[in-house]
């Protein structure tokens, strides 16, 4: 059994995270034995390795709304036919163990997508964008702040740095607010970057929905564009090719300089949440604040 308040005070940390794995997988029938940590980052990801399941940990109950909301929509885009991660069936989710959602997945057997797949993450955008609202459930509305603030609220940061970013996020919140976007309102995935793609015998599938809801397709584009012009990630020429596969370059419209900056903060207090796990992440989350704060371009921005 967990322990809600001395769990509730410890870092997201991969022993945090694996003794709520063990009681999520006991609550829910599956064996945690040599469960492998994938990753861990808003969530932690873990592979069992006895069954062809990925179980998600979120970070705290605040994100259960956007565990339930990744399930809702798991669910209507298999109705669809749009090619997604598949939430494993006959089991009600997502399910509270130690005060964190938890969700369970099937394993899509194939290979992260990588760098000569920009042109499929465009095409799964595309193909996304057009899709109708769903039917059998309410798609919230895209919600770029929600994450950001609350990050603000409890990243292990210095609070100069904290009180900069949550300043010019409020500016630049207000700023959204007049902007004149080109494009229609569709669903929109809410982190679009190639790692949320698999590759599965040469064809793209989307993954990670809790931040998905209905709003501005622009949203989604100035991802990409905003790791190539700030991040440096994409070459001109592989951002070239991701213009061409959607059909329309969101760095060509007035507004992308606002969206840019709310994804190199939203990039930047996803890293901050993690600083005191390694020196390196601690030394990328400066120099991204000076890339910020200066608004100049400054060196490549390391991934993690």
């Amino acid at each position: 059994m967990i322990d809600h308040a001395s769990e509730s005070a410890e870092v997201f940390s991969p022993q945090v995270t694996r003794a709520v794995l063990d009681a999520a997988c006991t609550d829910a029938g599956f064996d945690s034995t040599d469960a492998t940590l994938v990753r861990i980052g808003e969530n932690a990801l873990y592979r069992l390795a006895n069954e062809p399941i990925i179980v998600r940990i979120a970070r705290t109950m605040d994100y259960w709304h956007q565990s339930a909301n990744e399930v809702h929509v798991a669910e209507w885009l298999a109705d669809v036919d749009y090619p997604a991660a598949a939430v494993v069936a006959d089991l009600v989710q997502p399910i509270e163990v130690g005060g964190h959602p938890v969700t369970f997945w099937r394993l899509i057997p194939g290979n992260d997508a990588g760098p000569q797949d920009i042109t499929k993450l465009a095409q799964l955008l595309r193909r996304l964008h057009s899709l109708p609202a769903p039917a059998h459930f309410t798609l919230p509305g895209y919600d770029f702040a929600e994450r950001v603030t609350r990050r603000l609220e409890t990243a292990p940061a210095a609070d100069r740095d904290k009180s900069y970013l949550l300043a010019k996020f409020k500016e630049l919140s207000d700023q959204v607010d007049e902007l004149t976007f080109p494009l229609d309102k569709s669903p929109v995935h809410g982190d679009a970057h190639i790692k949320n793609v698999m590759v599965v015998n040469g064809n793209p599938v989307l993954i990670d929905f809790e931040n998905m809801g209905f709003g501005q397709s622009e949203w989604d584009l100035a991802m990409t564009a905003t790791e190539y012009v700030t991040a440096q990630w994409w070459s001109p020429k592989q951002y070239a090719a991701f213009v061409d596969a959607y059909g329309f370059d969101v760095t060509d419209w007035s507004g992308f300089d606002v969206l840019r900056q709310v994804h190199e903060i939203k990039m930047t207090t996803w890293l901050m949440q993690n600083i005191n796990q390694s020196h390196e992440i601690a030394e990328e989350f400066a120099a991204r604040m000076r890339t910020i704060r200066s608004q100049q371009p400054g060196a490549r921005w390391r991934p993690f």
